[in-house]
């Protein structure tokens, strides 16, 4: 079914032919709830972001000033002949949070501006104190921020014992840990070797005013320094004023970790270092990040860092009084006008169930969607009319109930007089949709084309729509529990935000899924508590934690584990998590790389008679190693364009066309294909071309198997999203020959994947726990849910309601479980899908 092209109220799309869409032409209507559906990788999002709203975006960026232009992060220009009738858009992606921990669910919301004039105009003040402005109450501001430790509420030390946690070594021995093993550290031997100080001695016999000077010294000294000389011979050559290797500066060791730490461009070298430095709250502002006179100030006998701490539940319900409080008084009117301003815009966020965030929490902590579900909020309260909203999968991370809540919200822009456009695969939400966009039929290459657009019954008759399958019928599999599990984890006292004490137990060698509502402590659990003690206890190092210490400040981040493992660790051989962090943060890594693909790929390369006849080797065919690859881009495959006043642009390499390697290289072919042009082929493509070589094959066919098929072979890693760079470790993980006695965790595994996508993706999860693993998987999806062994329901509620065990047991018994709020979704879901086999 297909819009009227005569009306008026509607969007026409002629000749879309971003990414994999296939010149298409469709019209939308405006002011609905049209949801785009589709496998994942069909071309939803390349027409709902990659065109719609790009080309809205370029249409207002070209109505601003060229100098303005470039501090917007602009998108590509659309591939697409023409759009009609299309309003401004509003884009709200799913994005981590940004880095910095000075980012927070105040600053996102604009709340911590209105608590921070709350305080400033209508706060209990000492008596004789003067009036301190707004940004006195912040800890980003000269004003604000405590002197001690510049706002970030920790200070960070660098002790002797940190630094030297073996007195017993020499120098030379390493004793000083703090620096590099590698040659900068030899460096600073052969250095005080020259300033005659004995590095063959215990350093605990060393004067303590020379380890003092060593270590803490600000002084950076020049001297020759001649490498491999004995103490004597470095003496005697001094002496004689002997030219000498080089001239060294020395650097000493506390220096070094705080200048490594602050300026360094490698995550490595600032992880390592990380390790010399002891993080503790600062004493002045005692972790409040304000100072003195800030914090002096009450309101509702709480200063601003003790009120930012609260969950936003509680402070609706502090605020919700002062709101209703009228008064004549200046200070009333503004504390009654402020709080009935900052309740308003918290009260969608807790209809969006989020009460159980706090002001404070730092944004790099937020999932995408509660990241997406905060700017919703505050979009809804601005009240804007006439606007195109762009959602990405707004229920991401949502519980069933927490999803209805949602669609109200999305009901109340739309009645504003604002078109809502949602790539979604949430069921609920396709339910809920005026007008559907259906995507497909399947990925890549084999998707792009407009299988239906129209009203929500019409897709019934879609026989190419998988979309159709789960909408229409409880497609699906409820698996009845066979495997017998080979014992029990068993974890006490566990201990972390809202998880107080508890105990729980994880049966091994089975399917089991962590559920409850959003905020309930699932994350809390798995993700946090059960892989750092497992971690801990099988000694592999896994960091939960930022990098970063400078991230600990807060409670969200640094709150400690506590728990031991009581039993069943002797029964695992090792801890596999398979998260949704980035598989690579620069266009060098991809899914080959990763994979390992590329190694045996090359391989074969360097084994054709051209490569043997130049004597190439596999190294040849890597664009990271300079004999193979273009020496203009250095293997890039682009160049970066600088444009005055507008944002830099990145263009195919002049020198390869973008193909990365130098001419000599692509004179070699595979089956008449340069290296190049593997890289360019999709995972189906590679697959049908190596079907003779089975390890190769057997790696591709498993990346087919989890529902990646139409990626790219060199696709970026800053081009995959969350979900598929999760799947592209589980595929790498699936590779392996399994042994039986793994552990393994995921934390959501089903964002970004459609119903058909989520069936494939439990072949695999099954497949592992049919091999006696133990797989633990923290997810809302009702399909997954269902087909689990077990299931922990957390909860009853978010917050400080939530952190309990409500259920534990087989899915049966859930369904009957009146405490739990997952319990009448999944009966709901099995109900249906019996129905529809019978």
């Amino acid at each position: 079914m297909m819009a009227d092209k005569n009306n008026n109220n509607m969007i026409r799309i002629r000749g879309a032919r971003e990414h994999n869409l296939k010149d298409v032409s469709l019209d939308i209507p405006r002011d609905k709830l049209v949801v785009f559906t589709g496998v994942s990788g069909s071309g939803k999002s390349s027409l709902a972001f990659g065109t719609l709203y790009a080309e809205a975006q370029r249409r207002y960026l070209e109505s601003v000033s060229p100098y303005a232009r470039r501090l917007f992060n602009q998108m590509n220009v659309p591939e697409v002949d023409s759009i009609d009738g299309l309003p401004p858009a509003v884009a709200l992606q799913q994005q981590r949070g940004g880095a910095s921990t000075r980012s927070s669910v105040g600053s996102v919301t604009t709340l911590s501006n209105l608590l921070r004039m709350l305080y400033s105009r209508a706060g209990d003040y000492p008596e004789d104190q003067e009036i301190i402005y707004a940004e006195g109450f912040s800890p980003n501001t000269p004003e604000g921020a405590c002197p001690e430790c510049h706002g970030l509420g920790s200070v960070f030390e660098v002790t002797e014992k940190t630094m030297v946690p073996d007195a017993c070594l020499s120098i030379r021995a390493h004793a000083i840990a703090s620096w590099p093993k590698a040659w900068q550290g030899q460096n600073q031997r052969d250095i005080l070797v020259s300033m005659g100080y004995n590095v063959d001695i215990p350093w605990k016999d060393l004067p303590q005013k020379d380890r003092d000077w060593i270590l803490f010294t600000e002084e950076t000294p020049t001297v020759p320094v001649y490498p491999g000389y004995t103490p004597e011979e470095t003496a005697k050559a001094i002496r004689q004023k002997r030219t000498p290797d080089y001239m060294g500066t020395f650097i000493g060791a506390k220096p070094y970790v705080l200048k490594t730490f602050s300026s360094s461009q490698s995550e490595l070298m600032k992880k390592r270092v990380s390790e010399f430095m002891i993080s503790t709250p600062c004493p002045v502002c005692e972790g409040k990040r304000l100072q003195r006179a800030a914090l002096s100030v009450k309101f509702d006998k709480k200063d601003i860092a003790e009120m930012s701490r609260l969950s936003l539940s509680s402070l609706s319900a502090i605020v919700g009084k002062h709101a209703r409080n009228n008064g004549k008084r200046e200070k009333q009117v503004v504390k009654q006008r402020i709080c009935a301003d900052i309740l308003s815009r918290i009260s969608v966020m807790l209809e969006l169930g989020l009460g159980y965030l706090t002001l404070e929490r730092t944004t790099p902590t937020l999932s995408p969607g509660e990241l997406q579900r905060l700017r919703l909020a505050t979009q809804v309260h601005s009240n804007l009319f006439g606007v195109v909203y762009v959602l990405d999968e707004p229920s991401a991370g949502l519980h069933p109930a927490d999803t209805r809540a949602l669609l109200n919200i999305l009901d109340k822009l739309k009645a504003a007089g604002n078109s809502i456009f949602v790539v979604e695969h949430e069921i609920e939400v396709i339910r809920h949709a005026d007008w559907i966009v259906d995507v497909g039929p399947s990925a890549g290459a084999h998707g792009g084309q407009i299988l239906y657009n129209g009203l929500p019954g019409g897709l019934k008759n879609i026989a190419d729509s998988l979309t159709s399958r789960y909408l229409f019928s409880a497609a699906g599999k409820n698996r009845s529990a066979n495997r017998q599990t080979t014992g029990k984890l068993s974890i006490g006292g566990a201990t972390r935000h809202n998880l107080k004490n508890i105990s729980v137990e994880f049966p091994l060698g089975l399917l089991t899924c962590v559920t409850g509502i959003s905020g309930s402590g699932k994350s809390s659990l798995v993700s946090h508590i059960l892989v750092e003690l497992v971690a801990k206890g099988l000694g592999q190092d896994f960091q939960v934690l930022p990098v970063n210490p400078a991230d600990d400040y807060h409670a969200e981040v640094s709150a400690p584990v506590q728990g031991k493992i009581i039993s069943g660790l002797n029964n695992i051989s090792r801890l596999v998590v398979v998260d949704q962090k980035p598989i690579g943060r620069t266009p060098r890594s991809n899914l080959a790389t990763y994979t390992g693909l590329f190694d045996h790929v090359r391989k074969r390369f360097a084994e054709t008679p051209l490569a043997r006849k130049r004597k190439y080797d596999a190294g040849r065919f890597s664009f990271n190693v300079a004999k193979g690859r273009c020496p203009r881009c250095q293997g890039e495959g682009f160049v970066m364009v600088e444009l005055l006043f507008l944002p830099s642009v990145y263009t195919p390499c002049p020198v390869c066309d973008g193909t990365r390697y130098n001419n000599a290289t692509l004179e070699v072919t595979f089956k008449d294909k340069t290296i190049a042009q593997i890289l360019e082929l999709t995972v189906d493509q590679a697959r049908n071309l190596f079907d003779e070589d089975p390890q190769i094959y057997r790696s591709l066919d498993i990346l087919r198997e989890v529902g990646l098929g139409y990626l790219r072979l060199g696709q970026s890693a800053t081009e995959l999203s969350g979900g598929e760079a999760q799947r592209i470790k589980l595929a790498t993980e699936l590779q392996k020959i399994q042994k039986g006695s793994s552990l393994y965790v995921l934390d959501e595994p089903t964002t970004g994947l459609h119903p058909a996508d989520v069936e494939r993706l439990m072949i695999q999860l099954n497949k592992l726990a049919d091999a006696g693993n133990t797989v633990i998987i923290v997810e809302h999806d009702m399909q997954v849910i269902a087909q689990s062994d077990w299931v922990i329901d957390i909860g009853p509620g978010a917050g400080d309601e939530g952190g309990k065990i409500v259920y534990a047991g087989t899915t049966e018994g859930l369904r009957r479980c009146t405490e739990s709020k997952t319990a009448p979704f999944l009966a709901h879901y099995i109900a249906e899908v019996t129905a529809d086999r019978s």
